[in-house]
């Protein structure tokens, strides 16, 4: 019985060790101080592409696609040919439109020269005149009929989308390709109120998109809202592409870092040590192995990951900094251990 005791009293002993050593041990933490950094503030923002002038081009008449000529990535230029439509009635039209105003035309010149000659009366000569009037107006909208059959680019751009295929029934108004103006494609960037100071028109900026991982395009605001949603307290900042995007994709996600200004030398530390709480910001002091939670003023927030601190923080003072999973347990007064 003795020996199985001791034995039991062994094994909860080093139980009770190991828990200390892993469950029960204070959290391993990295010590960081204020260090003194020349910093590019950038002001972050995540949007999606989009473009400001999308145009549908549709057709004026009710008709049967015969002939497509583009597609979606196609740039076209304004007045080239993107669809045709069935026009056997319309051209069958104006054949006899243009049958009917070359009759009208010679009974009026016949009519005008007999009522010169006074063998005719002026009234009957004016009659003839007004049907070759009336001919020659119903031979331009045979014309406008036919030519509505024919549907060209109303401006220069890229073919982003084709609605309709070839043997489709489009009515007036549908849209048969939508066209993009790649020099308003922008992308609609959304930037939290507490960091807008700063952020103007004419700013200059740099873009990040999913489909280009690692690659970075020169961009420059064009624009701010004036409503910020009520919700996210975010507010709408239009960011172009500079030079325009040849190759893009609306709607696509986008990250942008609009560039506000360099501070030289100021105090800083690495962004992981500092935290959101509540509607202000802070970080973990370590004393005596122990943490505490100190409220700071930031500034400018450099994309290497180094934020400026401004005030509230010592010079000297240990931060806490540990995995972000690890940092959302941290309490006043929790027991740490700090890294050599």
């Amino acid at each position: 019985m003795n020996k199985k005791y001791l034995i039991g009293s062994a094994i909860l002993l080093v139980l009770i060790v190991l828990l200390k050593m892993t469950v029960m041990a204070p959290a391993k933490v990295k010590g960081v101080s204020i260090e003194r950094r020349d910093l590019t503030a950038q002001v972050y923002g995540n949007g999606t592409v989009e473009a400001k002038v999308v145009v549908g081009v549709s057709s004026k008449i009710t008709g049967r696609i015969i002939e497509l000529y583009g597609d979606q990535g196609d740039v076209v230029k304004r007045g080239k040919l993107l669809a045709k439509l069935e026009n056997q009635d319309f051209s069958e039209q104006l054949q006899k439109a243009k049958a009917t105003l070359e009759l009208a035309s010679r009974n009026a010149r016949r009519y005008k020269n007999l009522a010169d000659k006074n063998l005719v009366s002026r009234l009957e000569a004016e009659q003839y005149e007004t049907a070759g009037r009336v001919a020659a107006a119903e031979e331009a909208a045979a014309r406008a009929r036919l030519d509505d059959t024919l549907i060209a680019a109303p401006e220069d751009g890229l073919i982003i989308a084709r609605n309709l295929e070839k043997g489709a029934i489009v009515t007036p108004g549908q849209a048969i390709f939508s066209l993009a103006d790649p020099k308003t494609v922008w992308v609609k960037a959304n930037v939290d109120e507490s960091l807008l100071q700063g952020v103007s028109v004419g700013k200059k900026a740099l873009i990040s998109l999913r489909s280009a991982p690692g690659k970075q395009f020169p961009g420059q605001v064009v624009r701010l809202g004036h409503e910020s949603d009520r919700v996210t307290e975010e507010l709408e900042v239009d960011v172009a592409f500079t030079p325009p995007l040849k190759d893009f994709h609306l709607g696509e996600q986008a990250d942008v870092y609009i560039v506000d200004e360099t501070k030289v030398a100021v105090a800083s530390l690495p962004s992981a040590a500092v935290i959101s709480k509540g509607k202000g910001r802070g970080v973990w002091v370590i004393g005596r192995n122990r943490i505490a939670f100190k409220e700071v003023v930031t500034g400018a927030e450099d994309r290497r990951s180094f934020t400026e601190i401004v005030s509230g923080l010592a010079d000297g003072e240990r931060v806490a900094v540990a995995a972000p999973a690890v940092m959302q347990k941290f309490f006043n007064g929790m027991k740490v251990r700090v890294a050599r």
